[in-house]
Formats: structure tokens, sequence, C-alpha cells
């Protein structure tokens, strides 16, 4: 695949995650805190959606032969340390990386913190990850991919996961429809109505 090609993909890709990120409303700090506290579950749709629709086009691409996995290792203590740190961290900022900038454009006007924050914390880790791989937090299993233990090609374990994403997602929209879960306001605000300004 070319670099223009890549870049291509690449903006087509973010448009539709955008647009995807804006109308499920998923950047709200309201809908990302209740997520936290499991009040509401739109985040969790939204992103297993996303990863269902990933391993499919990822599925077709490693099938067809366009792209090449390129597993990382499975490093177990980082991996949890690292979720944990994020977990408070998007609890606390009502944002996540991946919402951070569009509730910039949005004009939350902390949500710039946040987009600080992240900027110095990847800086720092990117310094400081030499000296953390020689610790505990460096030690893992190697290269683990799962349609490997199994013995089937990607592309069939790919469809797989997806096809279970998707009866998954099915099973919750059906026992919580987003509508019912984004709240009194679109901000995903559970409270008392607010008076009208």
């Amino acid at each position: 695949m070319s670099i223009l090609t890549a870049v291509i993909v690449g903006v087509a890709m973010g448009v539709v995650f955008g647009f995807a990120l804006e109308k499920s409303r998923v950047f709200e700090p309201g809908v990302i805190v209740g997520q936290m506290q499991l009040r509401t579950f739109i985040m969790l749709k939204v992103f297993l959606t996303a990863v269902a629709t990933g391993a499919v086009v990822l599925a077709v691409l490693n099938g067809f032969g366009f792209v090449k996995l390129a597993p990382k290792a499975a490093l177990y203590y980082a991996d949890i340390i690292g979720g944990l740190i994020l977990g408070v961290g998007i609890t606390m900022a009502g944002a996540c990386p991946g919402t951070t900038l569009a509730q910039v454009g949005a004009g939350y006007r902390d949500a710039i913190y946040t987009l600080v924050g992240g900027l110095f914390g990847a800086v720092a880790y990117t310094y400081a990850q030499p000296m953390l791989s020689k610790t505990f937090l460096g030690e893992g299993a190697g290269k683990i991919v799962f349609t490997d233990l199994l013995g089937i090609p990607y592309w069939a374990g790919a469809l797989i996961f997806a096809g279970a994403l998707v009866v998954i997602l099915i099973v919750m929209e059906n026992r919580r429809p987003w509508r019912a879960e984004l709240g009194n306001d679109v901000d995903g605000y559970f409270g008392p109505a607010r008076p009208e300004a």
C-alpha cells in the first residue's frame, strides 16, 4: 500500500469515526463518566461496534493479502497497571484520548487541559519507556495471536469474533436502548431537569 493510499484510507476512516463519535454523543463527559460508573453503556456499545467493524475490515485486508499482521507482545503487568491509570484518568477528566479533540471542537474549555496533559504524558512515557522496559513492566508472554492458538486463519477468527460482538451488541441494545440511556439532555446528565437559560 502506497503512502498516499494509506493517508487517504486513514483520513476516510477518521471522518467515519468522527461522524459516529459525534452522532453517538459518546464524547460527552456525562456519557463517559456514566460508562465508567456502569450507569450507562453507550460508550461500550460504540467502541465494541468500532472493534467489530475494524475486525471485519482487517479480516478482508489480511485475507486478500493487502496487509500483514504485526502483533505486539503481551505485557500483562504493564497492560493492567496502565489500564488502571488510564481508567482513573478518564473518570476524573470525563474524557478519553479518542474523545478529547471532539470535546475541544465542541467547546468544552476544560478539554484543552486534558489534551495538554495527554500530550505531556505521551512525551514523558517516551522518555521513561526504555527504563520501564527493564523492570517487571517489560515482562510478558511474547507475541500471542488468538487464531494461532486455535490453528485457524486470522481472517476466519476475526469474522467469528466480529459476529460474536454483533450478537452481544444486539442483546445489550435490546436490554438498554441507547436513547433511553442518553439522559434528560444530550450530554448524558441524569439529574433533575435543568432550568431553561
